[in-house]
């Protein structure tokens, strides 16, 4: 069949190279015939020769020799009416033309094939034209067809020749052809590689799963229906190469590199393409690479829903680390528009209800600008802490009205929110602002105010999506500012509580100059205290505890702490015998509250009480799981005594409490402190010891409000987690002079002597005013002194500033008391008279006794006592007896 076929093609390729040798042979003759006829019409010889009288004698040598060496078979001139002029054969001159020359006559050459006298011919007639554009004669040329034939039949072994050696090699080429197709195809018949053929070409274009065949040499190899849809490549697209298809650079970097991959993602113009390379030759192919891409497009959505999700969780999660670190109001909204910009927005504030900033529930329109950020420190906003009522239209007002989010998408077009202050909003849009939202804060069912986000920089206007990121983050910082709030209202009802449970002021006394400085820690009150306490003798008691806790319950129990001291300073207890009872009470105070099981226990608090007295110039100090003084010489010189440490109250356990006495020069300063001075996330307590030792060293001679203040400003940690109480004491010595010490025997007769001496030295002291007063009352303690007391028995009597004090002290442990006499009693009415003149009395136990004491003002304008009132007492002792 192959061979048949190649036959048929052959003798019909002769065929046609046959007709076409004999159409080429034709269309030579014509070519020829125009060419001989044109050129012998154009000469001028022939023109003057058909002009001539006799046109046959010159034109026929002529037209013969033109004939001889132009190959053709005739060349005939002749007149516009017919009559030839020359022939081939001379017979024929003088004789009418055959056919037909109206075209010639025309003055137009034309090409015509017709009988002739010589044969069928390719005739070609021109005319003669004289320069009036008159047609003066006429020439044809003419070629016989059998000379056509007998061109084209010389060409005939040519054809042969060529047609043989085409069948032969086309015989070959088929046979090899064959037998390479049979190879190639592994003897499969036609019929089956058709079925082959059509399965592969059905499955191919029917797959919805883009196919490529990529050559090694980089060139598409095919592309199947799906890859062009997917790919968007242009018609003809297979054997270009890959980079001249248009394709993303990273999917054809990857269609070229050679390598495997499985399901890479890669984006193709509208479509996310999930791509799969492996290479065609292990399969028996030719060397490239195998693409298939499958659209996962549908993915791009749920991916992008997953992205925002994502998006959300990890703003949230940020927000959490972020937003509400602190227990502060004004804080924790500036942590809000820190994290804001530039997240999501170039500006962002907040405005907040001003009870909110003082801890109060929210209430009214009023609004301070509470925190604000921007991308630029210059800018048309408010700044933190202007009050701002925004007017009805405002985007605020509206949010803080409805309790809905505002969205603006573009402030130029919308003219409402400019009401309120059109200067700054043209401001704002001069600044490049072009779009806004606000969200309200909510909290607990409480609106606090609002929160601002502006963008300049970023070209996109805000959209829902923003919005609803943004209630998110403003809802997570309303829960942190009304926790903030909370604790700021807790805070202030504890510092005040705080505040009103501490002094108010330092009594005036003249044994020591003090100053104090009282700081509450920023997370809660911690109930640090300290009291300085008035004794009998002119002495003054310091007072510094710390309770452990924060809130209220510190605070109350700092009360009760600083309650319970007080009394027991009333009973002039010595310093270790004082903590010992306050350990006591806090251990008793401790069992009911547990037991109740609503109570919170006191455990871990701790105290340092010191009581100094002037006349000696010594200060007794102890301790309770405190940390000791500070002592500042007056040279500079500063110490921490070693003062024995006893536990905290309430777990001492009845451990014993022991005391130190140190002996103070005038001008030394005593400084107590809890601490919170001392103590600091940063540092170890040493490294704030040795900071509080250099910083007292360096102010020798700085007053204690001085010293107080350089304290606070060297040593006091940059944040305070616990209260901070300083206590600073510049200690005086009171003047010898004004001290009066007299020893009384047992003997009632020493009475008037002792009155007599001490009216001399009061009169000394410029005292005489209280004289009368002053002997009454020492007549009364002197005479009980020997009447139930033992020796030693002393008088002292102290000037100090702001009163006198007098003091009987005996051997004894016995104690007096005031009673009401009866009209028939010869005594019991002495206290009476001592509590008539002094403006307080009282006694004090020593180690060796007792001491009975009185103190009289110098201050309150006291009078003398009138001669009757002094008669009516003295009528209720004989003379004896004084």
């Amino acid at each position: 069949m192959q061979l048949a076929i190649v036959v048929l093609l052959v003798a019909a390729a002769v065929v046609a190279q046959l007709l076409q040798a004999q159409g080429g042979v034709t269309d030579d003759a014509r070519h020829r015939s125009f060419v001989g006829a044109q050129t012998f019409a154009s000469s001028p010889d022939t023109l003057a020769a058909m002009k001539d009288d006799n046109p046959s004698a010159l034109l026929q040598p002529h037209a013969e020799q033109a004939r001889k060496k132009s190959g053709v078979d005739y060349v005939v001139a002749f007149s516009p009416a017919g009559i030839r002029w020359t022939h081939p054969d001379p017979h024929l001159i003088g004789k009418h033309v055959t056919g037909t020359f109206e075209h010639g006559l025309a003055g137009k050459p034309y090409t015509s094939t017709f009988d002739t006298p010589v044969g069928k011919a390719v005739d070609t007639t021109v005319p003669v034209i004289d320069a009036d554009g008159s047609v003066v004669g006429l020439v044809a040329v003419g070629i016989t067809v059998e000379s056509v034939n007998e061109r084209a039949a010389r060409q005939l072994p040519l054809l042969f020749g060529a047609a043989a050696g085409a069948l032969l090699m086309a015989t070959a080429g088929s046979a090899l052809v064959s037998r390479r197709l049979r190879r190639q195809t592994h003897g499969l018949e036609p019929a089956e590689l058709r079925r082959m053929y059509e399965h592969h070409d059905a499955v191919l274009h029917a797959a919805r799963e883009g196919v490529l065949i990529v050559g090694d040499d980089g060139h598409l190899v095919l592309a199947n229906d799906e890859a062009r849809r997917l790919l968007d490549l242009p018609g003809h697209a297979e054997g270009r190469q890959v980079h001249d298809l248009g394709l993303p650079p990273p999917l054809a970097e990857l269609l070229l590199s050679g390598r495997e991959a499985t399901d890479e993602v890669h984006a193709a113009g509208d479509w996310l393409l999930a791509v799969n390379v492996r290479p065609t030759e292990p399969y028996g192919g030719p060397t490239g690479s195998v693409v298939t891409l499958r659209d996962t497009t549908e993915l791009r959505a749920v991916a992008g829903e997953a992205a925002v999700a994502q998006r959300r969780l990890r703003l949230l999660y940020d927000a959490m680390n972020e937003i509400g670190t602190t227990l502060d109001v004004s804080r924790t909204a500036q942590e809000l528009t820190h994290f804001a910009v530039p997240r999501f927005a170039d500006f962002a504030s907040v405005d907040l209800l001003a009870p909110i900033l003082q801890g109060e529930e929210p209430t009214g329109t009023t609004m301070h600008r509470t925190a604000m950020t921007g991308i630029r420190d210059e800018h048309p906003l408010y700044e933190v802490g202007e009050v701002i009522d925004f007017v009805a239209a405002s985007p605020q007002a509206i949010g803080f009205g409805t309790e809905e989010p505002v969205l603006e998408t573009d402030l130029n077009a919308s003219t409402e929110w400019r009401e309120h202050d059109p200067v700054t909003a043209q401001q704002i849009l001069e600044h490049g602002i072009h779009s806004m939202m606000v969200i309200p804060l909510r909290a607990r069912g409480g609106l606090m105010g609002v929160a601002s986000f502006w963008r300049s920089e970023k070209p996109e206007p805000f959209e829902q999506e923003d919005v609803s990121i943004a209630e998110e983050l403003v809802g997570r910082a309303a829960l942190a500012i009304d926790n903030a709030r909370r604790y700021t209202r807790e805070h202030a009802v504890a510092v005040a509580l705080q505040r009103s449970l501490l002094p108010q002021g330092v009594p005036e006394h003249s044994a020591l100059d003090v100053a104090h400085r009282y700081l509450p820690a920023q997370a809660g009150v911690s109930g640090d205290w300290f009291d300085v306490i008035p004794l009998p003798g002119a002495r003054v008691a310091l007072v510094v505890g710390d309770v452990v806790g924060h809130g209220l319950h510190a605070a109350a129990t700092m009360g009760r702490l600083r309650t319970a001291v007080h009394n027991f300073s009333a009973l002039d207890l010595p310093p270790d015998d004082l903590l010992v009872h306050l350990d006591e009470l806090v251990s008793q105070i401790d069992n009911d509250e547990t037991a109740d099981g609503d109570g919170t226990a006191l455990t871990g608090a701790t105290c340092v009480y010191a009581v100094y007295d002037p006349v000696a110039g010594r200060v007794s100090v102890a301790r309770a799981g405190h940390p000791g003084p500070a002592l500042v010489l007056p040279d500079g010189t500063v110490s921490f005594p070693d003062v024995p440490l006893s536990p905290p109250l309430g777990v001492g356990g009845s451990m014993p409490v022991e005391s130190a006495d140190l002996l103070l020069p005038e001008g030394s300063r005593l400084v107590l402190f809890t601490d919170g001075l001392l103590e600091d996330r940063d540092r170890d307590i040493d490294t704030g010891l040795e900071l509080l030792r250099v910083t007292l060293a360096a102010g020798a001679g700085r007053t204690p409000d001085e010293t107080c203040t350089a304290v606070l400003e060297t040593v006091l940690p940059a944040h305070l987690d616990d209260d901070v109480v300083l206590l600073v004491a510049r200690t005086r010595l009171m003047d010898p002079a004004r001290v009066a010490e007299r020893d009384v025997p047992s003997d009632p007769a020493a009475v008037a002597p002792i009155r007599s001496d001490c009216a001399r030295t009061l009169n000394a002291w410029g005292l005489e005013e209280i004289g009368y007063a002053t002997e009454l009352i020492l007549s009364e303690l002197i005479t009980n002194a020997i009447r139930y007391g033992t020796q030693p028995i002393r008088v002292r009597m102290l000037h100090d500033d702001h009163s006198l004090i007098c003091e009987v002290s005996d051997g004894s442990s016995t104690s007096p008391h005031m009673r009401r006499a009866a009209t028939t009693d010869e005594g019991g009415r002495g206290l009476f008279l001592v509590a008539q003149f002094a403006r307080r009395w009282g006694t004090r136990y020593t180690p060796r006794g007792k001491v009975i004491w009185t103190e009289q003002s110098l201050r309150d304008g006291q009078e003398e006592p009138g001669t009757d009132m002094i008669e009516q007492f003295l009528d209720q002792w004989d003379d004896e007896a004084l």
